[in-house]
């Protein structure tokens, strides 16, 4: 497991159906070493931070082997890392495999992971398709945010070392598919509703399906 890429992006106004959107969603990578700070990478900072940012989501995180797919789906697509608004293109941590609560060390600095991504609509400004929200939220590869709890510097090829496995948990594919399905397990949502390290956007919607 290693980092194939790191990503960072600052605000800027595009146009978007005739109007001006403020977005981060344009990532570009960057080479050597960068600083992880607690609410973001260097040279990295959310737009609207109503939706995005903060401690659960500071860095936003995708895996390499996913972008064969969409390029099998939308063959214009650019073959630029960070196209999907990532902070970390990563190779050998899938969604499958890695549950909520997952602790993970790369370079100096520790992580946890706290959620799926749900993306918003500026998906479709950065990617110029806007019919790939749909395909994202129901195509199992949402990539996952994850909180920063140490600090500390990274570099592209670094390994990724797990730190601690959350096998109590439930995994961040499984997390993910409670936000799409019409029906879903009770038994999952009930494992769900007893994750902690859970980000409190989908701790509302476990709540809600309990009840």
């Amino acid at each position: 497991m290693k980092v194939i890429s790191i990503n960072v992006g600052m605000p800027k106004e595009v146009i978007w159906h005739g109007r001006t959107v403020l977005t981060s969603i344009f990532k570009e990578p960057v080479i050597g070493t960068v600083r992880v700070n607690t609410l973001n990478i260097e040279g990295d900072k959310q737009a609207d931070l109503t939706v995005h940012g903060g401690v659960n989501k500071a860095v936003y995180t995708y895996p390499s082997e996913h972008y064969p797919y969409w390029k099998s789906i939308f063959p214009d697509l650019e073959d630029s890392w960070g196209l999907y608004g990532e902070n970390l293109t990563l190779e050998g941590l899938l969604e499958k495999d890695v549950m909520i609560g997952d602790v993970f060390q790369i370079g100096t600095a520790e992580f946890s992971v706290t959620q799926p991504r749900m993306p918003c609509y500026k998906l479709g400004i950065r990617t110029g398709h806007n019919n790939i929200l749909k395909r994202f939220y129901r195509s199992g590869r949402p990539g996952f945010y994850m909180n920063v709890i140490k600090e500390g510097l990274i570099e592209n090829g670094a390994e990724i070392i797990t730190i601690k496995k959350n096998y109590d948990s439930v995994s961040v594919t499984d997390i993910a598919s409670l936000g799409i399905s019409i029906e879903v397990d009770p038994k999952l949502v009930k494992r769900a509703a007893e994750i902690d390290t859970l980000g409190p956007e989908w701790q509302k919607l476990i709540y809600h399906l309990l009840n």
